[in-house]
């Protein structure tokens, strides 16, 4: 990740802030879209939607698509192995 990539995802991220962050997590709006690659899936307890990705990164920011284009969670737990 470049330091330009870094001071874009720091303002955009910082506009999309929503009221709610605890110190560790800023939540944002649902509205940009990030391509993300990953090498395998895992069960979580962890995380609330179950899963976490195994050796995930981000491979580029979609502005092409919508929020309602992008996969959803159950996209994701699909992909999990039974």
């Amino acid at each position: 990740m470049t330091d330009e990539m870094l001071r874009w995802q720091t303002e955009r991220f910082t506009e999309l802030a929503t009221d709610g962050t605890d110190g560790w997590v800023v939540n944002v709006r649902p509205v940009q879209v990030v391509e993300i690659a990953f090498d395998g899936l895992q069960r979580s307890t962890r995380y609330p939607g179950g899963v976490a990705l195994r050796f995930a990164r981000v491979v580029r920011y979609r502005d092409d698509k919508t929020a309602e284009q992008a996969d959803a969670i159950e996209t994701v737990r699909a992909m999990l192995a039974p």
